[in-house]
């Protein structure tokens, strides 16, 4: 109460208002989710659709409690959200490190930046058997692939926050005397944070295609081989409830980044 007695009325109304759409937000994506699930569990139910093609939410439930009892579920987990975890920090730590090699020189970014585009266009799948190849079948294959498909992102979308700095500023900087680094430290980096989290609400995506294409191709394990084997045993309920787990853990690791997003808002 003692915090509000320093608000205007309008204020107050102002803040209320915004809680409201908040909570109106937050219900509105569990009553979406509740209702597509609802929805999928009905139609298999009164056999509008063929529950053994698509599955239902009852017999995802089921395979996760067979996997559970198994041992599998959590080794399966671990291993993909391991490579996912991993490849996504690399990404993201190398591309941001090339982004500030390219944005500390510009004839450095005229002469690669072409290549990146190249580089960004090749379709990675079909760069599975040179991984095989060159890496072997482990685990480090996988990790390899997720980060190929999201390091361009990361190198693109971070360079292009560095360049969208305020001309003004960087001249006024310059005009202090201030060098490249501490340009970069002081004023880049700082004015570059929203770019930077949407860079990796992104590649949190990314990181997750790159793990399961790499588990697709090598893999004896993981959440990427549970759905090629479901699909060539013809056991669907497990490629649903591979998916299905896939869509959570993605969806938390989106939700951690949102979190760091506002933490990082709050101090800057």
């Amino acid at each position: 109460m003692k915090n509000t007695m320093n608000f205007s009325g309008e204020h107050l109304a102002y803040l209320k208002k915004q809680r409201r759409r908040k909570i109106i937000i937050f219900l509105s994506r569990w009553l979406i989710l509740a209702l597509i699930l609802g929805l999928w569990e009905l139609l298999t139910y009164f056999k509008v659709m063929d529950p053994f093609i698509t599955s239902s939410p009852s017999r995802v439930i089921r395979t996760i409690g067979s996997l559970y009892e198994s041992g599998d579920l959590f080794r399966h987990i671990g291993i993909t959200l391991g490579e996912t975890v991993a490849g996504f920090f690399i990404a993201v730590a190398a591309g941001y490190s090339i982004a500030v090699v390219l944005w500390s020189s510009e004839t450095v970014r005229a002469v690669v930046e072409p290549y990146i585009v190249v580089l960004n266009s090749l379709p990675k799948i079909a760069l599975g058997p040179l991984i095989i190849i060159w890496i072997g079948t482990d685990c480090t294959a996988i990790i390899f692939m997720t980060v190929i498909v999201g390091i361009i992102l990361c190198i693109m979308n971070t360079l292009a926050g560095f360049l969208a700095v305020d001309p003004t500023k960087l001249t006024l900087m310059k005009a202090m005397g201030a060098g490249r680094l501490a340009t970069l430290t002081k004023l880049v980096v700082p004015a570059s944070l929203p770019a930077l989290m949407n860079t990796l609400k992104v590649a949190v995506g990314l990181a997750w295609i790159g793990s399961i294409m790499g588990e697709y191709i090598v893999s004896r394990a993981g959440l990427g081989y549970l759905i090629v084997y479901g699909g060539q045993v013809m056991k669907l309920d497990l490629v649903m409830t591979a998916t299905f787990i896939l869509c959570v853990l993605a969806g938390c690791m989106y939700g951690i980044i949102a979190l760091i997003e506002k933490f990082v808002v709050k101090q800057f």
